[in-house]
């Protein structure tokens, strides 16, 4: 349905998804109108009530949270179970998978390195990792940097998925070699754009440089030091939380991806890591990092950047908000969430006023849950600590008035977007936006921006929140025709205008259902995968085993006869897909190191 698509927005902005809960199955506690200085009791109350009516609405199994003023953990809790089967409940010692926690580690020990002298972020990764070679087709000569590495904005690809996870895996530093085939998907530095990649050969550089395996190293220079002793690195699972897959308990799975989301740990340890950001780098009495590193982790980086807009991130760490997760008159927001299979995190603090939470869980089904809880529980926190309250939210309501036709021809058209084709058509007077398979209305709005108008059945035309908080505009930037998405102040690329372009008779005949050749012991990441041709656009159709139930639609555009682009954020960029001749004979399709078959 549409309103997953605008999830799938939010979940490329990094903030909690558009899940719309048109009923709930629970009493929605009251929040405190006004709380005192310095009593916390009355936060934790209504968190607790807040927490157990989040997790019922949104089937979580499992959730442990600690909230951090300063150098003290001043509440920490576990809900629901982290062994349901066995009647073992969540505490705050409860050991999580925290999934793309983990870049916030790798990024502190490549800044620990850079206060030694023995790496520069600014230089080519190649002075670290001589192997790296990745394709490229543009004409820039930018270098790939661990600065923009740790910042996403170096243009490698989002994943290699072939060996990410599964019963058995290899260790993540062979994936050098897995690259010499790949291609960037833009020239580095040009946007952000979100890279577990990234991150695998930023711990490729620490291991390379301190001749140690990622995890040990990662246990010396960081958690020891951090006196966190119940964390670990590690490729298997070994929390002591189970994890569940809609409520059912989940297989184990391996991950390859250590640096990037390989972190083992609670609520407890996680704390040490934020007091440790709070004191400028100092935990037990010691620098684990110089205060001058803490600030440029925190500092935007690419803050000029005209196709980022407002969107900042420093190193690891992500710097903007939108919407229900924005804290206002509090300074910076510093946060990351992780979402490794099964597991879901977030952690999101305060610099200048030195408060922080962190909630792990266990279910699939939690990001919303996770994000509503941190949220809620920094912002009351932050009035019990400072006084500060949040301002109400302001509303932008429909504008009254009816699109010109300017403004319809405008934005007819098709769309990419990180989240899959989007498709902007006109039915009379009005503007039908089309995705995965489903509507919504578009509508004017007071400020300008297109709002979405969600019909239940088709029939009844309603506003949902927080499909309401959403609005887009189609601006032009550097001769491109954007899709930008705004909620409250904050501003984020979506996608890109394109004009289709008619395929040659070879890629036509390449449309219909493909089989996957070399899944080997990795985790069946695909049910199906399907190139078609519909309105002028070639597309990929592939749907998951995990993650929502309708597949994604991705606009391909052929750039040879061999070899096409799978679009994203801006037409012309995004991953490669090829098309190569087995020793067979046969025509095999080849996608971030995968391999596959049409089937006749």
């Amino acid at each position: 349905m549409i309103k997953h698509f605008f999830s799938q927005i939010h979940e490329v902005l990094l903030v909690s998804s558009l899940v719309i809960v048109l009923t709930n199955c629970t009493h929605t506690p009251v929040k405190p109108e006004r709380l005192m200085r310095g009593e916390y009791a009355a936060v934790t109350d209504y968190i607790r009530a807040l927490a157990k009516k989040e997790m019922a609405d949104h089937d979580v199994v499992g959730m442990s949270l600690a909230l951090v003023d300063d150098q003290r953990v001043v509440w920490s809790e576990g809900f629901g179970y982290a062994d349901k089967g066995n009647n073992i409940k969540a505490t705050s010692d409860t050991l999580y998978r925290v999934g793309s926690l983990s870049k916030l580690f790798t990024a502190t020990a490549v800044m620990q390195l850079a206060e030694q002298g023995k790496l520069d972020i600014d230089k080519p990764l190649q002075t670290y990792l001589p192997d790296f070679r990745i394709k490229t087709r543009f004409d820039d000569t930018a270098s790939v940097t661990l600065r923009n590495m740790l910042s996403h904005h170096s243009g490698l690809p989002q994943n290699y998925r072939k060996g990410m996870m599964g019963a058995s895996i290899e260790p993540f530093r062979g994936l050098i070699k897995n690259l010499y085939d790949e291609s960037m998907m833009y020239p580095p530095n040009r946007l952000f754009s979100y890279s577990y990649l990234g991150f695998v050969l930023a711990g490729s550089v620490l291991e390379t440089l301190s001749g140690m395996p990622y995890a040990v190293y990662m246990d010396h220079a960081l958690l020891q030091p951090l006196g966190m002793t119940q964390s670990s690195f590690s490729t298997s699972p070994h929390s002591n939380s189970k994890h569940y897959w809609k409520v059912e308990e989940a297989g184990d799975l391996s991950f390859r991806w250590e640096p990037a989301a390989g972190l083992h740990s609670t609520v407890m340890d996680m704390s040490r890591f934020v007091s440790m950001v709070f004191a400028q780098g100092q935990a037990g009495g010691k620098h684990v990092l110089q205060p001058e590193s803490v600030a440029e982790m925190l500092r935007a980086q690419h803050a000029e950047n005209p196709l980022d807009r407002n969107y900042h991130v420093g190193l690891g760490w992500m710097l903007s908000t939108l919407n229900a997760n924005t804290i206002e008159h509090a300074g910076p927001v510093a946060h990351h969430s992780g979402g490794p299979i099964f597991f879901r995190s977030k952690l999101m603090i305060l610099p200048e006023q030195k408060l922080g939470v962190v909630v792990l869980t266990n279910s699939d089904t939690a990001r919303q849950v996770a994000n509503t809880i941190a949220t809620e529980t920094l912002k009351l926190a932050l009035e019990v600590k400072t006084g500060i309250q949040q301002s109400p939210a302001i509303d932008v309501v429909a504008d009254e008035t009816s699109f010109t036709p300017e403004q319809i021809q405008r934005y007819i058209g098709s769309y990419t977007t990180l989240a899959g084709l989007f498709t902007i058509k006109r039915d009379g007077d009005s503007l039908i936006a089309e995705a995965m398979g489903e509507a919504a209305e578009l509508c004017p709005r007071t400020d300008g921006r297109l709002g979405v108008k969600y019909r239940v059945f088709g029939l009844i035309p309603i506003t949902i929140e927080p499909l309401a908080s959403l609005g887009f505009s189609l601006e032009s930037i550097a001769g491109r025709d954007l899709l930008i998405v705004k909620a409250g102040t904050q501003e984020q690329l979506v996608g890109e205008k394109f004009t289709p372009v008619t395929p040659s008779e070879a890629w036509i005949k390449r449309m219909g259902e493909y089989q996957l050749l070399n899944r080997d012991h990795d985790y069946p990441l695909f049910h199906t995968v399907q190139a078609g041709y519909h309105d002028g656009i070639l597309f990929a159709e592939i749907k998951l085993t995990v993650g929502m139930d309708r597949p994604f639609r991705f606009a391909i555009q052929p750039i040879s006869e061999s070899e096409a682009v799978m679009l994203t954020s801006l037409a012309g960029m995004g991953e490669t897909l090829r098309f190569v001749q087995s020793e067979d004979g046969y025509e095999v399709l080849e996608f971030s190191g995968y391999r596959f078959r049409k089937m006749n």
